[in-house]
């Protein structure tokens, strides 16, 4: 393996980065406020689906993007209605929009695109190198030659940290996580809390799946997100539900590791090299579940009637 191939890995890493990156902080982000989603692979399917609709039928990127943001804002203000305001189990509700998220996905595509003996394309984000640091040596490649998406997630993990932890509202979006009941009587409107950063994750989420077909393949196919919404979660647990690209690294490692071995041909059978993200996270969470931060009320619905702070 020569300077090369090391550079065209690092490349392929920093690329698949993204989708774990939004996935993770639209999770983390709801979870922030006591949310727990566990429906994130639906919308990353109903993102890539509707994104790339909305790309093809309207002819240009921008409305597929749109479109997978407001389909996923639509189910995180779903799972927050029902558990929120209807006070029902956050876990069953986010498995109920993971099915339907998965069924629409398919759905959707089918009676807009129909079967065709070959699927439309669509073009891909283009790549944008930045002035100067694109030229660089080795970093050049790596760093500064991605499609905008890239760049903007990275730019999102240090504006959510900036908000969550150097804001009056940050610090109130926080509070509802761990202590809704004293946030309650200092004023901060905990379902409004709630609703928002639930509706801002889904978009993220969504955003992520529209990610995979603009950038991977111009079209869209069943199971496209191969279960990086599922990993999704374990991201948010061992970032300790704080905003962070680290993690998604090594998961994008995991799975250009796993695609590269494929291509190699090593007699191993695909079946067992598409296990390794799910291995690696079996091995990473065994770790990070012994330190691992959590908000104190995630998962539980708020009453505010009630008279436990739990």
């Amino acid at each position: 393996m020569d300077i090369s191939d090391v550079v065209g890995f690092a490349r392929l890493v920093v690329l698949a980065m993204v989708p774990y990156t939004l996935a993770a902080q639209g999770t983390m982000l709801a979870g922030r406020t006591g949310g727990f989603n566990v429906a994130q692979e639906g919308i990353m399917l109903l993102g890539a689906s509707v994104g790339f609709l909305g790309a093809y039928l309207f002819d240009g990127l921008g409305y597929g993007l749109l479109l997978a943001m407001i389909a996923g804002g639509l189910f995180g203000l779903a799972l927050s209605y029902f558990t929120t305001t209807l006070k029902l189990d956050q876990f069953v509700i986010g498995l109920a929009l993971f099915f339907i998220g998965l069924a629409l996905s398919t759905l959707l595509y089918k009676l807009f695109v129909g079967v065709t003996l070959e699927p439309p394309i669509i073009p891909t984000l283009q790549r944008v190198s930045v002035p100067l640091l694109g030229g660089l040596p080795l970093l050049g490649p790596i760093l500064f030659q991605h499609n905008w998406m890239v760049y903007a997630s990275i730019l999102l993990s240090a504006l959510l940290y900036y908000f969550l932890y150097h804001t009056g509202a940050g610090l109130e979006l926080r509070a509802v996580g761990e202590n809704p009941k004293a946030a309650d009587s200092l004023g901060v409107n905990v379902a409004w809390q709630r609703h928002l950063a639930s509706m801002i994750g889904g978009m993220l989420i969504g955003l992520a799946g529209a990610y995979l077909p603009m950038v991977y393949t111009g079209a869209f196919t069943a199971g496209i997100a191969r279960g990086r919404g599922w990993i999704a979660i374990a991201l948010a647990f061992f970032g300790g539900w704080t905003p962070h690209w680290v993690g998604s690294l090594f998961f994008a490692a995991v799975e250009v590791l796993s695609l590269r071995v494929q291509i190699g041909d090593l007699g191993l059978p695909h079946q067992l090299l598409r296990t390794l993200p799910y291995l690696a996270t079996m091995a990473l969470m065994t770790f990070a579940f012994r330190g691992a931060k959590q908000p104190r009320f995630l998962g539980l619905n708020y009453d505010r009637e009630s008279r436990s702070s739990r």
